[in-house]
């Protein structure tokens, strides 16, 4: 084993465990204090994960929301950037394991700033990833948008109606504000920027479900909010599907339990799973070790200062942390690091662990957009929608986005997505998409060996 980029250094040494906004935002805080800060993050960008669904659905590209970690914090000279995944976090030895193509690394640390986020949750059943992917990374967009885009290109080559009616239906599952931002913009596609582009289908023919085993859409802003997005939704033609609790899931479809207790099948080709999250298996580490305890998400039940017990020095933030009252969102991420990095900067003046203000969450509130010009918005005792809320997610997005050329690129990319039918970043690879269109192909041809009267595709 090995030390990354050990220096000679006896500074405070400061490690934090991922690039998003709790990581990123702990590191920029920390730009002029006195320590020594390693940031390991297992990709080298940081993913500004609420745009994550414009990127599937061609609005933006990819590179818009996943500037490179290093290029952030290049002037920042306490800084350095380490590509690795962590596996281990030692409390006693105050070290993290991380491993990278095959090397393993060590990085002691003096405080500990554990960042590392949140997966897909598929509730016990990993399996129905392969064929329903979340929206977790920039990888799993560009696989949704090779899917929703390739099942329209098969579609367009098929002479099996029932074959072309599952290429031409999307099921989101999930009706948070991704599964609701998703459905959305997949019915956009198909009714608006891909209408007229073929010539043996009609887009705006394609059926786009949302459903969910809870009984309202986005529940987490009220009963107010979520009919207006439901209704907005369903004027569009999304089919929502309240109570339907989705119990398997294959190439060709998903089997959904309701409430009655009937089964019932969908047949679909594209599946997008936003119907849950799963903290990084690094919460359990650290709890196992220190006593603290996990909810079922895999957070980490912090103490009021964010750190774990019989550890002052280890802060959780974000997505990895079980705050009451703390949404897993990008403000709770953004709000920690900042408590983080103001803790260690009082206590490096000589300020006693022990007597450390509670952390305090200010809750600037949430939104989510539903189609072109309507948002759905709750900001205090504030709840609205339509074009007023829709103007409010814009501006607020473009803040938090990285870097003023991102802003200027982004707002342009916007303007000529919602000013016209067109989205400039359609595009698919071959790798994205004809390695699953091959497996399509073998398996009708499979079906047609067994049964050779079957129409061919």
């Amino acid at each position: 084993m090995s030390h990354p980029g050990a220096t000679a250094t006896d500074r405070h040494k400061v490690v934090i465990i991922g690039s998003g906004f709790g990581g990123l935002t702990a590191a920029k805080a920390l730009k002029r204090a006195d320590v020594d800060i390693k940031l390991i993050a297992k990709t080298t960008h940081h993913l500004f994960q609420p745009l994550l669904y414009q990127v599937a659905t061609g609005i933006i590209p990819s590179g818009e929301i996943a500037p490179p970690t290093r290029m952030i914090l290049r002037k920042q000279k306490n800084a350095q950037v380490l590509l690795g995944n962590v596996t281990h976090i030692d409390l006693t030895n105050q070290t993290v394991k991380s491993e990278l193509l095959g090397h393993t690394y060590v990085t002691p640390y003096d405080t500990l700033i554990v960042a590392a986020g949140a997966g897909q949750s598929y509730f016990g059943n990993d399996h129905f990833a392969e064929w329903a992917p979340g929206m977790k990374s920039i990888d799993d967009a560009l696989e949704l948008r090779a899917r929703i885009l390739g099942a329209f290109e098969q579609a367009e080559r098929s002479n099996d109606p029932a074959r072309r009616e599952k290429l031409l239906t999307f099921t989101v599952v999930g009706a948070g504000p991704t599964g609701v931002e998703m459905a959305g913009q997949i019915a956009e596609l198909a009714d608006h920027t891909l209408k007229g582009s073929f010539r043996h289908i009609d887009t705006t023919t394609a059926r786009v479900i949302l459903l969910d085993a809870a009984p309202a859409v986005l529940p987490p802003m009220g009963e107010k909010l979520g009919k207006k997005a439901q209704a907005r939704l369903e004027k569009m033609g999304v089919e929502i599907q309240l109570g339907a609790m989705v119990t398997d899931v294959d190439r060709n479809g998903i089997t959904v339990k309701d409430p009655s207790g009937e089964f019932r099948r969908i047949e679909c080709a594209t599946k997008v799973w936003s119907a849950g999250v799963s903290a990084s298996p690094l919460g359990r580490d650290i709890a196992e070790q220190c006593g603290a305890e996990v909810d079922r998400a895999g957070r980490v039940k912090v103490l009021p200062d964010l750190t774990v017990p019989g550890h002052r020095n280890v802060f959780v933030v974000g997505d990895m942390a079980a705050v009451e009252g703390v949404p897993g969102q990008a403000q709770g991420a953004i709000q920690g690091g900042r408590y983080a990095a103001k803790a260690i900067k009082a206590e490096l003046k000589g300020a006693d662990p022990e007597k450390r203000e509670p952390f305090q969450y200010f809750d600037k509130g949430s939104m989510a957009t539903v189609s072109r010009f309507s948002a759905v918005a709750k900001i205090g005792p504030l709840e609205f929608g339509g074009f007023i809320a829709w103007l409010a997610w814009l501006v607020l997005h473009l803040v938090y986005l990285v870097g003023f050329r991102r802003k200027l690129t982004t707002l342009v990319s916007w303007t000529v997505t919602f000013l016209s039918t067109a989205r400039g970043n359609l595009t698919i690879t071959e790798q994205q998409a004809y390695a699953r269109t091959r497996i399509e192909e073998l398996e009708e041809i499979a079906a047609l060996v067994q049964d050779p009267d079957r129409a061919a595709v």
